[in-house]
């Protein structure tokens, strides 16, 4: 395997164009862009920021529209932004200086055009964000790590293996392929609350028709509840792939199922149980992925060395877990991880989706003891295999300074891709990039050594 030091590789954009959209529903079909004035958004501590700000409708520049603006750290929308204030667009880019930051983090602006009021259907703001970044390699994490970290999670991953897979697996029609054999799967795992009985894990598989022995994939599903319209991402001819839902519930019911538990029982779950790290939500969810290996590794036509996890969003902070877990795993490809730096609203920061501590009533010292149970950074500085790792800089979602208090703490050869401009998407070049990796990965069992790359945007 190459050298371990950390390998990133920053996809800076080619050209400043079309960097940050927003349509709006009016009919106007506007687009505000908001672009830093450094090519690859990247600032030292100290050194001010630029922001260009241009309104354009079917890819013309338009003139005397009036819009908003206001800069702040990524969670200003939530109290006082740094600096705001209103202009009317030109023939030339508006041109803000929006001052800097004194320490590694992210400043970004929000513009934002006034709907048409007698617009039909209703109209909402057209809003783009620009995202510049300072020193982002140097971010910290808030989290803290508890000193029975290790312990707690041998102890889970032991109660797992007292219980028996119990794998059943049957085919698959609608995904089934002249190359490929689908089955919806299940297994048993550990019980949602904790102690002791088990409970069943869901996914559906895809295996290669043609005989022979394969590398293996987990792929990780992003928030929500789904079935497997949404659960399927992926297959491949020259891989066994495994995808998992997180819930415990079957994934061939009809849509209508899923939608009532998004909006019902299962909304918010993510906060579920938070003040009890024996009985927290995502106990059952993090053991299961190693019990998904424990699966994918029993399997008669897995090659018997390789297997890869990734995933995006809550998937991508699976990613990181997984392998921080299991020895097993050999890579990872996590785009904008989630459930990254949880706490870093109690510090004065952003924190990680759920963006649980956004309010000050649940910053309890029960929830943010067990956050730390929990949290991709602890996992992170777990990580000793290779990985690729990839998100925007205008991610409202999965916000940078957390995706990078994550990725610092990885001390693994790593690969970071950007694709500046993306909030919480996934461009199709980044997308590319990240397969690409994989795939070598399958290949040869080498992380490949990254190299500079421009990635175009959106």
């Amino acid at each position: 395997m190459r050298n371990r030091a950390s390998r990133i590789l920053i996809s800076a954009l080619l050209a400043v164009v079309g960097v940050a959209h927003a349509q709006g529903r009016d009919g106007r079909g506007l687009q505000v862009i908001v672009t830093p004035d450094h090519t690859d958004w990247k600032y030292l501590p100290g050194e001010n920021v630029t922001f260009s700000i241009r309104v354009v409708q079917n890819n013309e520049r338009l003139t005397g529209v009036k819009l908003s603006w206001k800069v702040g750290p990524e969670w200003s929308e939530d109290g006082k932004p740094l600096s705001s204030g209103t202009l009317t667009t030109t023939d030339q880019d508006a041109r803000i200086d929006a001052g800097t930051l004194k320490e590694p983090g992210f400043l970004r602006m929000i513009a934002t055009v006034s709907p048409d009021p007698n617009a039909q259907p209703a109209a909402t703001p057209s809003r783009a964000v620009g995202t510049a970044a300072f020193s982002p390699e140097k971010i910290k994490p808030a989290a803290v790590e508890p000193p029975d970290f290790d312990a707690f999670w041998q102890r889970g991953k032991d109660a797992l293996a007292a219980i028996p897979m119990d794998a059943q697996r049957t085919p698959y029609g609608p995904k089934t392929t002249d190359a490929i054999n689908a089955y919806l799967v299940s297994f048993q795992t550990v019980k949602g609350a904790g102690g002791g009985g088990s409970s069943r894990f869901y996914g559906i598989l895809a295996e290669p028709k043609k005989e022979g022995k394969y590398p293996a994939m987990l792929r990780l599903p992003g928030a929500g509840v789904y079935g497997v319209g949404t659960i399927w991402q992926e297959s491949h001819e020259n891989a066994i792939v495994l995808s998992v839902g997180i819930h415990g519930i079957p994934l061939d019911l009809d849509n209508s199922f899923y939608s009532n538990l998004r909006a019902g029982a299962l909304d918010d779950y993510s906060g579920f149980n938070l003040d009890n790290k024996d009985l927290y939500y995502y106990r059952r969810v993090y053991l299961s992925m190693v019990r998904a290996v424990d699966y994918l590794t029993s399997l008669p036509n897995w090659d018997g060395k390789t297997v890869v996890v990734k995933g995006d969003s809550q998937g991508g902070a699976l990613s990181i877990i997984t392998a921080a877990l299991d020895p097993r795993v050999k890579a990872l490809a996590a785009f904008h991880p989630a459930l990254s730096d949880m706490s870093g609203y109690a510090h004065g920061r952003v924190g990680g989706w759920p963006h649980i501590f956004r309010n000050p009533i649940n910053r309890t010292k029960d929830k943010l003891d067990t956050a730390g149970y929990y949290d991709v950074v602890n996992f992170a500085k777990r990580v000793r295999v290779p990985g690729i790792y990839s998100w925007g800089y205008n991610d409202e979602s999965c916000m940078p300074t957390t995706t990078y208090s994550a990725y610092n703490s990885v001390s693994a050869e790593k690969t970071l891709t950007l694709q500046l401009a993306t909030g919480h998407s996934i461009a199709p070049a980044q997308k590319a990039r990240v397969n690409a990796w994989v795939q070598e990965f399958f290949k040869t069992g080498i992380a490949p050594a990254p190299k500079e790359e421009a990635i175009a945007d959106r």
